[in-house]
């Protein structure tokens, strides 16, 4: 099913849930006014206006009943919100004004309970049922594909949701010291010896796999082959003497407590880091890797909760200019249209910019790279030894 025939199928079901919803009050009112016109039949002028007044009551209480967004107060929704650790800053600026637009329309309070963490964490928690996520906002697809392969999101997500399911974008930077004492202008130079580098965990984190591809792309994807991968991969990870659980983490382990030569994390958690006081040097190398942020309802748990409604317009304000603003303020590369043309002019250009597809796709990219014994096991064993 392509995006044109769900969007139909949607407004079809909707359509149909009217029809449906009408033609029951009426069929209600029909039986009322027979009662009452069986009761009155024979009694006076006004006592039947009395009875056609009863009638119109009925039919104005039926027919409101099938309003999706109804006039009386509901009763109030709580959303679990599963992310990734570093979308704290823009969630909290995105969620209270979803929260005050529903209430305006819908007249129905809603709140939104969010938890962050590195996000392979996030969703082993979720597929374990630690979290009972309506809606997750992961760091890669890779891991809505392990939620859709535990059985907890319904296959084509992708196609649910605007831009493949694509709700942020990042690319990846990489933060030194101040002057640059170790002269780090590519990522070549992350294997240069003597270099203490700051990293997180691909088995646990979303940045960890982003970068873990930036590294092997830099050489594979331009004109070195997979040998020469291998053995540039390997000499950087030996240059990582710890591995982080997620990006924050390795963000105030190189800011807060001034570990490390070079960070590499989130263009916008650098930027941010910035703002907020711990602002060093950092590049945006020519050749990068698209970091891709997607977002997806879990269908398991909304249709357990009965928050489908809620959650889906959450999922779709978060793609509004509005909340894209926000995304872009905290140097999120926007996915908005009109939104990224608006600040195409302030962030750095990337001449070269791959994406998950030149690797082969999240499957191969799992199976090559991740699973048990792949090529990071297998680099992890090669820099114990």
């Amino acid at each position: 099913m392509n995006k044109s025939q769900y969007w139909v199928h949607l407004l079809t079901c909707q359509i149909q849930r009217i029809h449906t919803c009408v033609v029951k009050a009426g069929q209600t009112v029909q039986l009322s006014a027979e009662k009452i016109m069986q009761i009155t039949g024979n009694r006076s002028s006004n006592q039947k206006y009395m009875s056609l007044f009863l009638i119109g009551t009925i039919l104005s209480v039926a027919i409101a009943s099938c309003s999706g967004s109804g006039f009386a107060n509901k009763g109030d929704v709580k959303l679990k919100l599963v992310s990734f650790s570093v979308t704290k800053a823009a969630h909290d600026q995105i969620i209270p004004k979803f929260v005050e637009k529903w209430k305006r329309e819908h007249n129905q309070n809603v709140t939104v309970e969010a938890t962050y963490g590195g996000s392979g964490a996030q969703t082993a928690a979720v597929i374990a049922g630690l979290q009972e996520a309506d809606i997750v906002h992961l760091a890669l697809p890779l891991d809505v594909i392990k939620l859709q392969q535990a059985g907890l999101i319904k296959s084509g997500w992708e196609i649910k949701t605007p831009r493949n399911g694509i709700v942020s974008k990042s690319v990846a930077a990489i933060v030194t010291r101040e002057g640059n004492p170790k002269n780090i202008q590519t990522w070549a130079d992350l294997a240069k010896d003597g270099v203490k580098i700051i990293a997180a965990n691909p088995k646990t984190s979303g940045i960890a796999i982003w970068e873990f591809l930036a590294f092997w792309s830099s050489v594979s994807l331009t004109g070195g082959d997979e040998t020469a991968a291998l053995d540039y991969v390997t000499k950087v990870y030996k240059n990582i003497p710890v591995l982080t659980k997620d990006a924050r983490e390795a963000s105030d382990l190189f800011f807060q407590k001034g570990e490390g030569d070079v960070l590499i994390n989130y263009e916008n958690e650098v930027i941010l880091a910035g703002k907020n006081g711990n602002k060093l040097p950092y590049i945006v190398p020519q050749v990068n890797i698209s970091i891709d942020n997607p977002v997806a309802l879990v269908d398991k748990n909304v249709n357990k909760h009965g928050t489908r409604e809620v959650s889906q317009a959450l999922v779709d304000f978060l793609y509004s200019t509005e909340a894209q603003r926000e995304f872009a303020k905290l140097q999120y590369r926007p996915v908005n249209p009109t939104v990224t043309q608006e600040v195409v002019s302030q962030q750095p250009p990337v001449k070269t910019l791959f994406t998950s597809q030149d690797l082969g796709g999240w499957e191969l990219i799992q199976k090559k790279f991740f699973e048990d014994g792949a090529i990071f096991d297998k680099i992890q064993v090669a820099k114990k030894a």
